[in-house]
């Protein structure tokens, strides 16, 4: 689900309420970098959980002095966060 190179990372398939745990754990164990950057373009399926990952991992980072950066989303994603007005706190590029 998630690949890593170093502090670049690639979300692939779909997050939702049925894996969004599973996700969130891994994410946790790989994103270790001072700074990391994930590219959601190979994100397929999303709901309301996804955009509660992100901020998740997006607090994680700040409590472990590190910096999360988001590249990529995709469409649906981008039209929930803005649906919860949540779209600059993702900082998505």
């Amino acid at each position: 689900m998630i690949s890593c190179d170093g502090g670049r990372c690639k979300l692939q398939g779909p997050v939702t309420i049925g894996n969004v745990a599973a996700v969130l754990e891994e994410g946790a164990r790989l994103f270790t970098a001072p700074e990391v950057t994930v590219d959601l373009s190979g994100m397929t399926e999303v709901d309301s959980s996804a955009v509660s990952l992100l901020l998740e991992w997006r607090r994680a980072a700040l409590r472990g002095d590190r910096r999360i950066r988001f590249v990529n989303l995709p469409e649906n994603l981008g039209s929930l966060a803005e649906l919860y007005g949540v779209t600059e706190l993702l900082g998505a590029a």
